[in-house]
């Protein structure tokens, strides 16, 4: 009778064990999925940032060195190019993912046109 009881109360512990594991576990990722509106959002945030900090360098040199305000004219074209290079960065990022998430389709369809081919020999025979 004592090893019978020493087993229950194995098999216990084990189960506790196991329980305590599964809790430890981090949750799956979830995906997160964006809007286009939300990617646009962001494009122009990086545009107009661009544009607010080349003008505010500008404005600052200008009263800085006391000048015209030709450094504010000379930054806040600089500050449209990093912005517009920056816009062009993240919609090349947003496409490398779309490419890579279609190729992932693509080849889980591949994986699924294969496993049912392999199943049915009628198809093999082309009939």
């Amino acid at each position: 009778m004592p090893d019978t009881d020493r087993q229950q109360r194995l098999e216990q512990l084990e189960e506790k064990l196991a329980a305590a594991q599964q809790a430890q576990e981090p949750a799956p990722r979830k995906e997160e999925h964006y809007s286009q509106a939300q990617h646009a959002w962001r494009m122009v945030v990086e545009l107009v940032a661009g544009l607010g900090i080349g003008f505010g360098m500008g404005y600052g040199l200008d009263w800085l060195f006391g000048t015209l305000p030709i450094f504010m004219l000379i930054f806040t074209c600089l500050g449209l190019v990093a912005g517009v290079k920056t816009m062009i960065r993240s919609a090349q990022e947003l496409q490398d993912r779309q490419m890579a998430y279609e190729a992932e389709q693509d080849a889980a369809d591949d994986v699924r046109t294969v496993k049912d081919t392999a199943g049915d020999p009628r198809k093999d025979e082309g009939a």
